[in-house]
């Protein structure tokens, strides 16, 4: 396959959980990584799909986008959307919990202490990993503070990724950040403190190598 008829999914940005109509549970995410990602992408000749959170920014040219709130509008898009894909990169930061029971109507104030019982979302990246075909590229990322390469080597096993993007908690909302890349059977690249913009060209290459590769193995 050539590299120019590279089919790329992208998921960016948070999700939103509402407790009622007008609250919700979220996180810091801007999407940058995810957008930078998509503009790249189309940069370089892919037809790219952008399944994107609540962002304050301009959807790049060239993408088809597909806005969505929760994690679990998030999910039926994915899955939706997968098997038409040669790459997943999954940089959205998507909620760990939602609410059990979320409220119909916006919760009153008052003295009482409110307590929320939340339940786990579905891991989207690993559901995406354990549907993929034979030749289809799984690339997740990991946000972490302490143990982040020992964490995100786990990540990587467990979940069956071909790479995993090493953030950091700083990294979130800021425009330049370093981040680390885990390469399935190559170890680490190291991506220096640059724009968002360069390490998502530097991304989408590995991607690309991955890709490739698969695409003209031979059948095992």
């Amino acid at each position: 396959m050539r590299q120019r008829s590279l089919r790329i999914l992208i998921t960016a940005g948070p999700t939103r959980e509402y407790i009622d109509p007008v609250r919700y549970i979220s996180n810091d995410s801007s999407g940058r990584m995810g957008f930078a990602l998509a503009a790249a992408a189309v940069e370089r000749g892919m037809r790219v799909t952008l399944i994107h959170g609540p962002v304050n920014l301009e959807e790049p040219a060239g993408v088809r986008a597909v806005p969505v709130v929760s994690a679990a509008q998030m999910l039926a898009e994915c899955q939706r959307r997968w098997p038409e894909h040669d790459v997943l990169i999954m940089a959205a930061a998507v909620a760990d919990y939602t609410p059990r029971r979320p409220a119909a109507f916006k919760r009153k104030k008052s003295r009482a202490d409110l307590v929320l019982k939340l339940k786990a979302t579905v891991d989207i990246l690993r559901e995406l990993a354990a549907r993929r075909g034979p030749k289809q590229v799984v690339i997740g990322f990991a946000l972490e503070d302490r143990a982040g390469r020992r964490n995100a080597e786990r990540k990587l096993r467990q979940k069956r990724l071909d790479a995993i993007v090493l953030n950091r908690p700083e990294a979130i909302g800021a425009r330049r950040s370093a981040v680390d890349v885990l390469v399935a059977g190559q170890g680490w690249r190291e991506l220096g403190p640059q724009a968002k913009n360069r390490h998502a060209r530097k991304i989408l290459r590995i991607a690309e190598e991955i890709a490739l590769a698969r695409q003209n193995a031979e059948p095992s």
